[in-house]
């Protein structure tokens, strides 16, 4: 019988290492079939598949021979095939294929990391790669609608994470324990990172998907900004005031569900507890929203609120000293003063900011100096002190009729909110 129809040879293990080049053979099928697409590529599925399939045996052969240069060289042997095949057929008008180039590099990279016992991570990023090169247009498309400031903005988001973060002493300090340098930080990374991707989203939308989207977008950055943009100019016409009830109401709802994210986040294991709560709230204001938005037959043109960049490190660092010492008196009072002391600052801090006491109560919860009943009865009060607050602006900014037609869906949300905690956690 032959050699290679023997079980024994399959199981001796000579072809033990023929799933990963399998898979490596199908990580440069999907990035090159992408490429062959592009009329510019000088490369396509065979380049690409046999690129993949290198990249494992240069790895191979590196291991086996105990000698680094072999994959070192043959990622120079693939860089400058590939650019002499470029530059043989230089067009000054065409493409300079640096993207292939590169993709090609990437591809000899992921086949030998799969050689490694990398395939997992060497089939995803394989993906991403393949995604990175489909959607050129798109990705072009985003970049140009950014602005300076835009881009400041996530500069200024990766200096707050991965500069100041990370220098930050992570011990607790101070009486009770409760301020910690890093864990304040972090909450500041959280809030900044879910309100710039709000920011950003609303940036790139501009005025083209209306006032729900709008109003979702502008609630994920700050609902309060969004409240006062609308309620400022909801005198301009009756249409207007109509569009400006429906971005309040939805921008207000948002708040529900960052609050459900971030609290995911910080501690799960309230979830439980809390999600019932703001869950009912939602639902009951989310039945208010779309009567106003089946009311509002003819959309006016929407007007973008004027927010602020919330990864700015002066508002950055404001939110980190407001949440520090709602931290600071939560722990204080709650000792001195039981729940109720914790309930006075949710209401007062509540006013201005719903994350803050959100955040300490989620912190001293996990930190065993808080009930999960305590903690989301904070979190409801705060939010409820919250929506009192942006219900009084627009009736002081948008006038009576704007506050009329918005308490309707703000007090459902509060009593939905309301009635749960006194049903689901009392």
């Amino acid at each position: 019988m032959p050699d290679f129809m023997n079980i024994d040879f399959l199981q001796g293990g000579k072809l033990e290492y023929l799933p990963r080049f399998i898979t490596s053979l199908a990580i440069g099928l999907l990035i090159g079939l992408e490429r062959e697409r592009s009329p510019a590529a000088k490369a396509g599925l065979r380049t690409f598949a046999l690129v993949a399939l290198f990249g494992t045996v240069a790895a191979m052969l590196s291991e086996k021979t105990n000698s680094p240069w072999l994959l070192l060289g043959g990622l120079l042997v693939v860089g400058l095939m590939t650019i002499a095949a470029y530059f043989r057929a230089r067009d000054e008008s065409a493409d300079p294929g640096t993207t292939t180039v590169a993709a090609i590099a990437v591809c000899y990279g992921l086949g030998a990391m799969i050689w490694y016992d990398y395939s997992t991570l060497a089939v995803m990023l394989a993906i991403v790669t393949t995604a990175l090169l489909y959607f050129k247009t798109e990705l072009r498309g985003i970049s140009q609608n950014l602005s300076r400031r835009d881009l400041v903005s996530i500069l200024q988001f990766a200096v707050l994470t991965f500069i100041i973060l990370p220098v930050l002493p992570d011990r607790n300090y101070g009486p009770h324990n409760a301020l910690n340098p890093h864990q304040i930080w972090l909450m500041v990374v959280l809030i900044a990172g879910v309100s710039l991707a709000g920011y950003v989203a609303l940036r790139l939308v501009g005025q083209r998907y209306g006032a729900v989207l709008l109003g979702l977008l502008g609630g994920l950055v700050s609902s309060t900004a969004t409240t006062l943009a609308y309620a400022r100019h909801s005198k301009d016409s009756e249409g207007f005031a109509q569009l400006a009830v429906v971005v309040i109401l939805l921008a207000n709802l948002m708040v529900l569900l960052r609050l459900a994210v971030v609290s995911a986040v910080v501690s799960p294991s309230i979830l439980p507890q809390l999600l019932p709560v703001l869950g009912c709230g939602f639902v009951l204001g989310l039945a208010a929203a779309a009567y106003w938005w089946r009311k509002l037959s003819k959309q006016s043109e929407v007007l973008m609120p004027e927010i602020s960049n919330p990864t700015e490190i002066r508002i950055a660092v404001g939110f980190g000293l407001l949440y520090a010492a709602v931290l600071f008196f939560t722990a204080w009072l709650s000792d001195i003063a039981g729940s109720g002391g914790l309930y006075v600052v949710a209401l007062v801090s509540g006013l201005t900011d719903v994350d803050a006491i959100t955040l300490s109560s989620l912190r001293l919860f996990e930190l065993g100096k808080l009930q999960g009943a305590e903690a989301v009865t904070a979190i409801a009060l705060g939010i409820l002190s919250n929506i009192g607050f942006k219900l009084g602006l627009t009736f002081l900014i948008g006038g009576p009729l704007l506050a009329k037609r918005c308490a309707a869906g703000m007090i459902t949300t509060g009593a939905g909110i309301a009635l749960t905690l006194l049903l689901w956690v009392g």
